[in-house]
C-alpha cells in the first residue's frame, strides 16, 4: 500500500516553477546571443566542422563540473537508450542542419525562425511523450510563434525559404532532443551536455576536417567561445529548467531566445531594424508570463523510483535523510517511495503522469 503523505506547502510549486523559467530564461539570453556570431561565422566554415566546433566548445564548458561529479556507471547505463537519442538528433544532425541554414538566411532572420523550435517541442511533448501542456501553455506558445511571424514577414526570397527548411528541421531535432532530454533524470544536466559535445561535437569536426580545410586560429577560438556559453552553458541551464518546468513550459520560456538573437543582430551587427520589432517582443513576453501561471491541481501518483537529480528536503517529495543533516540544495542518487497524494504541479521530474 502507498504510504500517506500530506500534500506540499502550495508555494513548492511556485518555487520551482520561478527556479525552472530563471534558468530558461538564462539559456535563452545565452543561446539567443550567440546565434547571430555563429550566423557570422557559418558564411566561410564548413557545416560539420562549425557544427562540431560549436558542441566541442560546450564539452569543455561543462567539463570540470563532470570531473567534479562524475556519473555514476549503472546510472550511465539506465539511460544510455535516451542519451544516445540526444546525441545523434540534437547534438549531432540539429546543429549541422542550423550550420547550412544559416548560410541562407541573416543572422536576424535565422534567430527568428528559431522560433519553430518552441511549437515542434510543444507538440512532441503532448503528443508523444504524453506531457500536460494545458490552455496557458497553448496561447503561449501560440503568442510566441506568432511574434516571430510578425518579425519575419512577408516577400520571403528563395534562400530565405532554403534556410527556413533547414532551419526547421534542425528545429524538429531540437524538439525531439528537449522532450527526450527533459525525462533523463538518470544523469545531471552536465553529464548530458559533455555527453553531446565530445561524441557529437568529435564526430561532426573530424566529418569537417575530411572535407574541408582546417580553419584559422581565430575562427577556431571563436566557434569554441560561442560554444562553450551558447551551447554548453545555455544547453546545461535548459536541461535543469526544463526538469522544473518540462519541456514544453521550458521551451516557451527558452523561445525568448530568438528575439534576444534579433535584438543582438541589430545592435551589434548593425543590422536593420523592422519598426514592428518592439510589439513583437512584448507580445513574446505575454506568452511567457502565461508559463508562469500553467500549473494545476489533482490527485495523483508516484511510482518508486531511483534516479539522480538537484533536489532540496523542502518539498515534499525528498524526505530522505543524510547522517550529516545536510538538507541545502545538492544533487545524487536518491529513492522515492510509491506515494499518492494532492498539491499544485507542473511536469516536473516527478510529475510525467498522464491526465
Amino acid at each position: 500500500m502507498p504510504r500517506p503523505a500530506p500534500p506540499p506547502a502550495p508555494s513548492s510549486s511556485g518555487v520551482a516553477v520561478r527556479r525552472g523559467i530563471t534558468r530558461a530564461g538564462l539559456a535563452a539570453l545565452l543561446f539567443g546571443a550567440s546565434t547571430p556570431f555563429a550566423a557570422q561565422l557559418a558564411q566561410d566554415t564548413n557545416p560539420f566542422l562549425l557544427a562540431g566546433m560549436l558542441y566541442l566548445g560546450a564539452a569543455l564548458a561543462v567539463l570540470p563540473a563532470t570531473l567534479r561529479d562524475r556519473p555514476d556507471p549503472a546510472a550511465l547505463r539506465r539511460g544510455a537508450p535516451r542519451l544516445a537519442t540526444a546525441v545523434v538528433v540534437g547534438g549531432a544532425v540539429g546543429p549541422v542542419l542550423l550550420a547550412l541554414g544559416l548560410r541562407y538566411t541573416s543572422a536576424a532572420s535565422a534567430s527568428l525562425l528559431l522560433n519553430l523550435e518552441l511549437v515542434l517541442t510543444v507538440v512532441v511533448a503532448a503528443v508523444f511523450f504524453r506531457e500536460h501542456v494545458g490552455r496557458h501553455v497553448v496561447v503561449g506558445a501560440v503568442l510566441v510563434t506568432a511574434a516571430g511571424v510578425v518579425l519575419v514577414g512577408p516577400g520571403a526570397t528563395t534562400d530565405l525559404r532554403i534556410g527556413a527548411a533547414l532551419i526547421a528541421a534542425a528545429c524538429l531535432c531540437w524538439a525531439v532532443d528537449n522532450s527526450v532530454t527533459a525525462e533523463l533524470d538518470e544523469l545531471a544536466p552536465a553529464h548530458i551536455t559533455l555527453a553531446k559535445g565530445l561524441v557529437a561535437g568529435g564526430a561532426n569536426t573530424a566529418i569537417g576536417l575530411a572535407v574541408a580545410p582546417v580553419p584559422s586560429a581565430g575562427t577556431v577560438g571563436a566557434a569554441l567561445l560561442v560554444g562553450a556559453l551558447g551551447y554548453g552553458v545555455s544547453i546545461t541551464l535548459w536541461v535543469a529548467g526544463a526538469r522544473d518546468l518540462g519541456a514544453a513550459r521550458a521551451q516557451v520560456v527558452f523561445a525568448t531566445a530568438p528575439f534576444l538573437g534579433a535584438l543582438v543582430a541589430w545592435t551589434v551587427l548593425r543590422e536593420p531594424v523592422t519598426t514592428t520589432a518592439l510589439v513583437a517582443l512584448v507580445v513574446a513576453a505575454a506568452g511567457v508570463a502565461l508559463v508562469s501561471r500553467s500549473d494545476h491541481e489533482h490527485e495523483h501518483e508516484h511510482e518508486a523510483v531511483l534516479h539522480d537529480h538537484e533536489h532540496t528536503h523542502d518539498d515534499d517529495h525528498h524526505d530522505h535523510v543524510h547522517a550529516d543533516g545536510f538538507t541545502g540544495r545538492h544533487q545524487h542518487p536518491h529513492e522515492h517511495v510509491h506515494v499518492r497524494h494532492s498539491h499544485p504541479h507542473v511536469p516536473d521530474l516527478h510529475h510525467r503522469h498522464t491526465h
